[in-house]
């Protein structure tokens, strides 16, 4: 009986934990346009520049944002989202450390923040999965 009674405790509470969990993140908030600060556009990883890139690519590309441009040398990305182009940057912060800047190509900071947060919520999620070489033989 007690074990009944933990289980179905656990079935009632649980859901309120899930849900205050994402109580700052209200989705009208990240799809609505509105001014979004420069401090939000830039962000630092805890990875090398190489395989924030690769990161960088994959996260546009998992969002279905469309890739422009890519320059891998100069390690920058220019792809379309919500029909708005964007400029994505990545630069060497130390050997364990890059950052990416993402901002719009117009210059004008008045878009959806939920761009740059899916992106970065993408790369926050995958940095820990290698970079591999596929061979098409």
């Amino acid at each position: 009986m007690a074990r009944i009674i933990i289980i179905l405790s656990l079935f009632l509470i649980l859901p309120i934990c899930v849900y205050a969990d994402n109580v700052g993140q209200d989705l009208s908030t990240l799809i609505s346009s509105q001014n979004v600060k420069f401090e939000d556009c830039t962000k630092v990883f805890n990875v090398d520049n190489v395989t924030l890139f690769y990161q960088t690519i994959a996260a546009i590309n998992a969002n279905r944002f469309t890739i422009d441009e890519i320059q891998s040398k100069s390690g920058y990305v220019l792809f379309t989202a919500v029909n708005k182009k964007f400029l994505a940057t990545i630069t060497n912060v130390n050997t364990n450390q890059a950052m990416l800047r993402i901002t719009p190509a117009d210059n004008n900071y008045y878009f959806q923040p939920g761009i740059i947060s899916n992106i970065h919520k993408y790369i926050d999620l995958n940095k820990s999965k290698k970079v591999t070489n596929i061979n098409f033989n």
